[in-house]
């Protein structure tokens, strides 16, 4: 590998095939002071990340959200899943989860988890959204005051494992989603889209 004088440039994308400079954008992959972080604060930053930006892939949730049409994202295509069964689908589990670590009792059951309420305008869709994003910095907020040992404890029951399983399972099902949610909007906003 060749050496290289002065800093290196990453570029990201916000979700729409665009390339910025991270640079430009108080983004610092190499950042020292995490080293610092304690492990909830690690994992609140990933999770925000996935939502927010600065991850490693560079795709996020809210970029590649934030300029879609209720019609959109309400359009089904063939056997898929619509964009906004996703999004209601992915934080139905960051609700439930946020709700544990509030105090309350699990409540969430996989059937109900694509139960979405109908979508019918351009506002219904930004409530869904402003609640998701509300919601993953909610979570993160949470996560980030949890202390290391809390961790490790049980969640909500033993068949669930413990905090760490279901914190990092929410951040992998959000970005598995996500490539959903992607490929979806290329599919929808292609001009020689054959498909809808």
């Amino acid at each position: 590998m060749e050496d290289h004088e002065g800093p290196m440039e990453y570029f990201f994308s916000d979700g729409n095939s665009d390339l910025y400079l991270a640079e430009d954008y108080d983004i610092n992959w190499n950042d020292k002071k995490s080293n610092d972080m304690s492990l909830s604060r690690h994992i609140a930053k990933q999770l925000r990340e996935v939502y927010f930006g600065g991850n490693w892939t560079a795709s996020v949730l809210k970029g590649n959200l934030r300029d879609l049409t209720w019609q959109q994202a309400t359009t089904q295509i063939a056997s898929l899943n619509t964009i906004a069964a996703l999004v209601y689908h992915i934080n139905y589990y960051v609700d439930a989860i946020l709700k544990v670590l509030q105090g309350h009792s699990l409540d969430a059951h996989d059937k109900y988890s694509f139960s979405h309420p109908i979508i019918s305008s351009q506002a219904e869709w930004e409530q869904l959204l402003a609640k998701t994003l509300s919601d993953a910095e909610k979570l993160a907020a949470c996560v980030e005051a949890l202390p290391e040992s809390k961790l490790w404890q049980v969640f909500s029951h033993e068949k669930y494992g413990d905090y760490y399983r279901n914190i990092h399972g929410v951040i992998e099902h959000t970005h598995y989603h996500l490539g959903q949610i992607v490929l979806i909007k290329k599919m929808l906003t292609s001009t020689n889209n054959p498909v809808v």
